[in-house]
């Protein structure tokens, strides 16, 4: 069962998700919360395995939340889908960095909802190629070409090729599969460049590859 915990100021927004969320066996709302501050309080309380957090809330926002939570070791088992009206919005990157594993536009379709808290609660990153490359160009204008002093130097080389991957939007088996090994080896790989670059999750893994250079940003 997926534990999820929906927080959003808007009463309405929260009961339009909770409505769709309800409806699946495999899905259970454990809280709400209208605001940063009590989304840090029911997530400690509850240990949700998906906080759905609006970016834009009273008392303390969604990045704060975000990256409170991240800091927070008995909540290291809790994934962060930042909810947005906006899109590729200014605070969307920021986001990621603090610890989010993707995020999701408010407008977005219900199977579409319902697939990313799937997503989410596997521990992947909700980042499509295409959503990746805009957010990118966007946010990271000048990557380092050398990734000199970023951590690179301590990922293999098959660990830089599966966080290459991860970059550019790919599952576990679509890794597995262009890096001709087993799904459970791709997976060692990535989390063993997690560990070595003390990423939260395979978001932060996205961040690190284009910062460091790893990945260049290219138009679409």
């Amino acid at each position: 069962m997926i534990r999820v915990l929906l927080v959003d100021d808007q009463p309405l927004i929260r009961s339009g998700f909770r409505a769709l969320l309800d409806l699946e066996d495999d899905i259970e709302v454990v809280a709400e919360a209208a605001d940063g501050s009590e989304c840090l309080e029911l997530a400690t309380e509850h240990l949700p395995d998906v906080a759905l957090v609006d970016i834009q809330m009273p008392v303390i926002d969604g990045i704060e939340a975000t990256r409170r939570i991240a800091a927070h070791p008995a909540l290291a088992g809790v994934h962060v889908v930042i909810l947005t009206n906006y899109g590729l919005d200014e605070y969307v990157f920021d986001a990621l960095r603090a610890g989010a594993a993707g995020f999701l536009v408010k407008d977005v379709m219900p199977e579409d909802f319902l697939h990313a808290v799937r997503v989410a609660a596997r521990g992947d990153a909700l980042l499509a190629p295409s959503i990746t490359r805009k957010l990118i160009n966007r946010y990271v204008t000048e990557p380092c070409p050398t990734g000199a002093g970023t951590g690179l130097e301590e990922l293999t080389s098959r660990e830089r090729e599966a966080v290459v991957l991860v970059a550019q939007g790919l599952s576990n088996d679509e890794i597995a599969d262009r890096m001709v090994i087993s799904p459970l080896t791709a997976k060692t790989h990535i989390n063993r460049a997690m560990t070595k670059l003390q990423a939260r999750d395979r978001a932060q893994l996205v961040v690190f590859a284009y910062e460091s250079g790893l990945v260049a940003p290219r138009n679409t």
